[in-house]
């Protein structure tokens, strides 16, 4: 069964605007098939735009639980769907001294000792859960391999105690910095959505949404220096997330508006690497944007 959290992709954009997400049309409209076709929701993109506060926003605004696992290099089957507990094991073997190993093994090999993580936990969770495989490219390949049981079916294989398969299924996100190429079959069990910078208005919105109290033409002009920024070649530039730090940081420090001194003293917000300070410092033309 799938959650149904949404009736219109016009509910999406005002649910999740009431929880501080501005979504874009494309959001919206890929939130809404993904709830509607019990779909996985693969979204890719630069660092910092938003990617994993779209599962959060969609959690909040269906009121629903989020199960997240946290992807990184090594992550393995114990980390990301179950493992058993074996010191609890090994006191159960120990305190039935006695039994045989068939006694033994149907008991060990029971509910009480599975310690079931993210994966397992979405899958079995009756509640309205959503999933967040977060940064899914930083894991090994072999992870994908994994997920594909489970995203495939919605259901999960416990040896000892046979197939589990969902009651109700998990909206599910997976996020990707496109850090390494994820495998064709993990894509096409997904919908996709790219998320990209957005455009200069839908910025001015959500810096005016997330720094209350910000002049209106000073949250323009951080928007438009930002827009310059990236354009640039930049090691990293800036992503929406900075922009709202640096936003943050000038109403911190009672700016009414931009001049060279105050871009110069906080360019550090915003760019993470001194040789970016140093080609923005030289380049960026205040007058021009």
């Amino acid at each position: 069964m799938t959650n149904g959290f949404f009736d219109s992709v016009d509910e999406v954009t005002e649910r999740l605007a009431a929880t501080g997400y501005l979504a874009s049309p494309a959001i919206a409209t890929t939130v809404f098939l993904a709830d509607r076709l019990g779909k996985p929701l693969l979204v890719e993109g630069p660092a910092g735009v938003g990617k994993t506060q779209l599962a959060k926003a969609v959690t909040e605004a269906a009121g629903a639980r989020l199960v997240r696992l946290q992807c990184y290099e090594g992550v393995d089957e114990a980390r990301a769907l179950y493992e058993w507990n074996h010191a609890k094991q090994l006191l159960r073997i120990t305190a039935g001294r006695g039994e045989s190993w068939d006694e033994a093994r149907t008991d060990i090999f029971s509910e009480e000792f599975l310690l079931s993580r993210p994966l397992l936990t979405a899958i079995r969770s009756e509640e309205p859960t959503v999933l967040l495989v977060d940064e899914t490219d930083k894991a090994d390949v072999e992870i994908e391999g994994l997920l594909l049981e489970v995203l495939g079916d919605f259901q999960v294989t416990v040896p000892e105690l046979g197939t589990i398969t969902a009651v109700r299924r998990p909206f599910t996100v997976l996020t990707s910095n496109a850090g390494r190429e994820l495998t064709e079959a993990l894509r096409r069990r997904c919908l996709f959505l790219h998320i990209g910078f957005p455009e200069e208005e839908l910025e001015r919105r959500i810096v005016t949404l997330k720094v209350p109290g910000l002049d209106a033409a000073l949250a323009a002009s951080v928007v438009r220096v930002v827009g310059a920024l990236r354009a640039m070649d930049l090691r990293k530039v800036p992503s929406v997330s900075e922009t709202i730090d640096w936003a943050r940081t000038l109403l911190a420090l009672g700016a009414d508006r931009l001049d060279e001194r105050v871009v110069r003293e906080t360019l550090g917000v915003l760019l993470k690497h001194q040789d970016d300070i140093v080609r923005a410092a030289d380049r960026l033309d205040l007058d021009a944007v």
